[in-house]
């Protein structure tokens, strides 16, 4: 039976199965693009900037979600005693 390219998960072989939309893109295109957005929305005033209290909530929650993610690879499931 020929191997089936239908239900694989992801690209286990690393190599691009099209070379359309932006993921398809070389990395280094991909960031000048977003960050022409990134200045566009600066000028036309729309850009969000993080307060510091967002900033430090958001990074809270990141190092949070880190913590959790390492505990589940390692296979510990119990919660933190801090």
């Amino acid at each position: 039976m020929a191997p089936s390219n239908q239900g694989d998960q992801g690209n286990p072989g690393g190599k691009r199965t099209s070379n359309r939309g932006f993921a398809s893109m070389d990395p280094q295109r991909q960031r000048e693009i977003a960050s022409e957005g990134g200045r566009a929305a600066h000028e036309k005033g729309t850009a969000h900037e993080f307060t510091s209290e967002e900033a430090r909530e958001a990074g809270r929650k990141g190092g949070q979600a880190r913590s959790e993610s390492n505990r589940a690879a390692r296979g510990n499931t119990g919660s933190s005693s801090r």
